[in-house]
């Protein structure tokens, strides 16, 4: 049966022969070859015949079982993983081995949907230590590809996010590598936000590459942007984010294991982790920013990479634009000598400097100096237009060529004043209403950002959208949401029928 998934389809009559249940496993024996898979139970009463097993497409790679074939259809035991998953939501502490199990498991898809996202749940309320959250780091590096240099240090860097048009990997990446060291950069695509890495460095060149490809591009030009789902590289995070997404969490202990994780698999020797924190960020506060640190640290001195965090401000967006071509654009006027935005310098050169300096390519404090020469030297432009060349672009690309979608609508300030607030996620929600990331032109342009003194219809937002239904969603959403406050704005009207 032609559905991607890992299962079989049972008859009702047959099912209840055997003694299973709808989520239920059996294990299928191909009487041909002797192959035999376990898969999840699916329970019809009109699509298959009493008699008949439908196998579904994931599980018959295994078996290689053909129309007509003979097959054997038994009740099979239940996984241990179920139990540890169980023992989870009771509040214990799992060992490294039902980590590990559970991991595996989750690699091959042997948990249902069900019984991940009761893992994901537990990990989230009940919380992981540091020991389960290094187990969790080891068990995703181990049931992936991993990536070995010969020539170190290699350096990655991160950001845990929360903070819309943070599109600095397209200047740090390529400082870096510049400057003589190694970055092979796996990146993440949006879920809940506008535009992830991967999906600005897709707008440059392809970004779907196996692990050695990543290895060879990296050891031919010194960096690599690239998607990290199409490596398989710590492959059950992505399983993982998939099962946190509709409930829209991240747990901490989850997502320091997934970072961890990946820059050990690419073979990092240091990273900077970037976390942005204040209203509106996944970090609220200094404190917390500083125990997230502090963890982050711990796990990287278990697994043996030098980990220095920044903690930096998020209750503004970074640089002025949010959305694929609209970010790209302005990063590439950064590399090309743009002295503006200057939160998009400064942020992407002070982080870039930290890495310098844990590199030893620069003395302390002077990282940030070093970081600055190489990009206004062109040497990082440079090596961008390397790497989009080696990953399949056009190296020859220039800022003016990427251009935002073709319907704007341009919201101006109702009053004089002062801009005095900016909601990410109201901003965040407006861009991907107006299509961002999957329509490429699709997002926002801010024009006065929070502190900024505006006057009476001068421009604050430019809404820009490929298709004229999305742009008028997003008005509508603006509207609703009021992403941005000038002081002496009336933030809602009561009336008698509205009072409670």
């Amino acid at each position: 049966m032609d559905i991607a998934a890992q299962g079989v389809l049972l008859h009702h009559a047959d099912a209840w022969t055997i003694g299973v249940l709808e989520g239920d496993r059996v294990r299928v024996l191909n009487e041909a070859n002797g192959e035999s898979a376990s898969a999840l139970v699916n329970i019809t009463s009109s699509v298959l015949p009493q008699g008949t097993v439908g196998v579904y497409q994931k599980t018959n790679r295994r078996l290689g079982l053909a129309d007509g074939a003979a097959a054997e259809v038994r009740e099979t035991e239940r996984l241990a993983s179920i139990d540890y998953i169980k023992k989870k939501m009771d509040g214990e502490r799992l060992s490294k081995e039902e980590i590990l199990a559970i991991v595996k498991d989750t690699v091959e898809e042997n948990l249902s949907p069900v019984e991940m996202t009761a893992f994901v749940t537990a990990s989230y309320m009940k919380g992981l230590d540091i020991n389960e959250v290094e187990y969790l780091t080891r068990s995703m590096v181990e049931t992936g590809d991993r990536i070995q240099f010969s020539t170190h240090p290699i350096v990655d860097k991160h950001s845990v996010g929360g903070v819309p048009g943070n599109k600095i990997s397209l200047i740090v990446v390529p400082i870096i590598a510049a400057s003589g060291l190694r970055i092979p950069k796996t990146s993440s695509r949006a879920i809940t936000g506008a535009a992830g890495t991967a999906d600005l460095m897709e707008v440059l060149a392809p970004v779907e590459f196996t692990s050695d490809e990543v290895k060879k591009m990296t050891e031919k030009v010194g960096g690599a942007i690239v998607w990290g789902g199409s490596t398989n590289i710590a492959p059950a995070d992505d399983k993982f984010i998939m099962v946190e997404y509709p409930f829209r969490i991240d747990a901490i202990g989850q997502m320091i294991a997934s970072v961890m994780a990946k820059k050990c698999a690419v073979g990092a020797d240091l990273a900077v982790i970037d976390i942005p924190v204040g209203n509106g960020t996944k970090v609220p506060t200094v404190q917390d920013g500083r125990k997230l640190a502090g963890q982050f640290m711990e796990i990287g001195e278990r697994v043996n990479i030098q980990v220095e965090c920044a903690l930096t401000y998020g209750e503004s967006l970074v640089g002025h634009a949010i959305g694929p071509n609209l970010e790209v654009n302005e990063a590439l006027t950064v590399l090309e000598g743009a002295q503006e935005p200057g939160s998009l310098i400064q942020k992407s050169l002070a982080l870039s400097g930290i890495a310098l300096e844990m590199a030893g390519k620069a003395a302390r404090g002077q990282g940030y100096a070093v970081a600055e020469g190489l990009l206004t030297s062109g040497k990082a432009l440079e090596k961008l237009r390397q790497i989009i060349e080696i990953q399949g672009g056009n190296p020859g690309v220039r800022a003016k060529d990427i251009v935002p979608g073709e319907h704007s609508f341009v919201v101006n300030a109702p009053l004089d004043g002062y801009v005095v607030e900016l909601h990410n996620r109201a901003l965040i929600t407006m861009a991907r209403a107006a299509g961002a990331p999957h329509d490429r032109g699709a997002g926002l342009l801010i024009h006065a950002k929070k502190g900024a003194k505006v006057k009476q219809g001068e421009p604050i937002i430019t809404i820009h959208a490929e298709r004229s239904w999305r742009l008028q969603k997003a008005i509508e959403i603006g509207r609703q949401l009021m992403p941005v406050l000038v002081e002496g704005m009336v933030l809602g009207r009561i009336s008698p029928v509205h009072w409670v």
